[in-house]
């Protein structure tokens, strides 16, 4: 038998050579380091909530959400990706994970789930997958800070850091806008809502805090107010939802979206664990063990109720899951007045509650727990 020509045997070495840099090349990209799941489209859980309900699954999330629940998915965070949960048995419906990359932040709006990676010293991609079958929309390259944190609201995503904000559209794979804090000056906080967005940010030159409103959409400055605080190490921003609200020391001090004038003033209470919400007839201020309805034109109380946590309002907001000590109470958003209750001796204090169904799903800082 007589030898193949030279030809062949350069062909045969130049193939496996290229197939051992094709599998080197796999075995360290993107591609190989992540794991992704898709599910079908979720049916939402009929029904409402039990008179009594109970703990029926929890899941540890870190980061979470500021909405966990969106197209009746819960959505968990971990160091790598994002999983989403069926509401009423917690069990896994979809996941993106990627191991070569750290799990930035994770936010929810508009039917998606927002998840910027780092991948090196910096948050540098970001993804956006349906929340309810989990099929990636888009994909971006950014250039956040390693510190970033996300959060949204209708339409906008917002990632913030010390140094400045950016807006992002989390149905399509554009940046609308960046904000860069003046020179020297650091980011005390930003957020996204009905009013545009908003940062309050210090200079050190300057005694004082200022606080800035921009349209959601193209940054523009709606107006800028100086904030005088006796300690400002210990303030926060907590909300754009038509009315600004800060939280100064013991006092919660919330301005007018339309034009910046300081409205009203609520105590902050002896733990100063204040969180602000809104639905279309109010905005909610959690405090001291306390819900108290605001307009959001004048700043004026319509009701105050007990409360010890936030309800998660949906678009509508036609009625509030509010949790009260043992209790999750249906409130009238407009009245505030009691409609219902489902009784719980396994409620923690200081949880955001989201009705799906029959489930009550319950935000935590570091886990979600449902009750049916």
């Amino acid at each position: 038998m007589s030898r193949p020509p030279l030809r062949v045997w350069v062909w045969t070495a130049a193939t496996l050579a290229l197939v051992v840099v094709a599998l080197l090349l796999w075995e360290n990209s993107d591609a190989a380091a992540t794991s992704s799941t898709t599910a079908a489209p979720a049916d939402a859980p009929a029904g409402t909530p039990a008179g009594a309900v109970s703990a029926a699954w929890s899941a540890d999330g870190d980061p979470l959400p500021r909405q966990v629940v969106e197209d009746a998915r819960v959505l968990v965070g971990s160091g790598h990706g994002v999983r989403a949960l069926d509401p009423a048995t917690g069990r896994e419906a979809w996941h993106y994970v990627r191991d070569n990359a750290r799990l930035c932040g994770l936010t929810a709006t508009d039917g998606v789930a927002v998840a910027v990676f780092r991948t090196a010293d910096r948050c540098d991609e970001a993804v956006a997958l349906d929340a309810d079958t989990g099929v990636r929309k888009w994909t971006r390259n950014v250039n956040f800070r390693a510190d970033a944190t996300l959060t949204s609201t209708s339409r906008i995503v917002l990632a913030s850091s010390p140094s400045g904000i950016v807006t992002l559209d989390p149905t399509g794979n554009n940046i609308r806008w960046r904000w860069a804090a003046p020179p020297a000056c650091d980011v005390l906080g930003s957020a996204a809502g009905d009013g545009g967005v908003a940062v309050l940010y210090r200079c050190p030159e300057d005694s004082t805090l200022q606080l800035r409103l921009m349209d959601g959409f193209d940054g523009d400055e709606h107006w800028t107010r100086s904030v005088v605080v006796d300690d400002p190490d210990d303030v926060e921003l907590l909300g754009a939802d038509r009315l600004v609200g800060v939280r100064a020391g013991d006092e919660v001090r919330l301005f007018g979206g339309a034009g910046g004038t300081q409205l009203t003033t609520l105590p902050a209470g002896a733990d100063r664990d204040v969180r602000q919400t809104a639905v279309p007839s109010a905005v909610l201020v959690g405090v001291n063990g306390t819900l108290t309805a605001l307009d959001p034109s004048t700043g004026a109380r319509s009701w105050e109720a007990p409360a010890t946590g936030l309800p998660a309002v949906d678009g509508e907001g036609t009625v509030l899951a509010v949790p009260d000590g043992d209790a999750i109470v249906y409130r009238d958003p407009v009245s505030g007045a009691e409609l219902s209750r489902s009784t719980s001796a396994e409620l923690p204090t200081g949880a955001t509650a989201t009705v799906v169904g029959p489930v009550i799903v319950l935000r935590l800082d570091d886990r979600v727990l449902a009750l049916s």
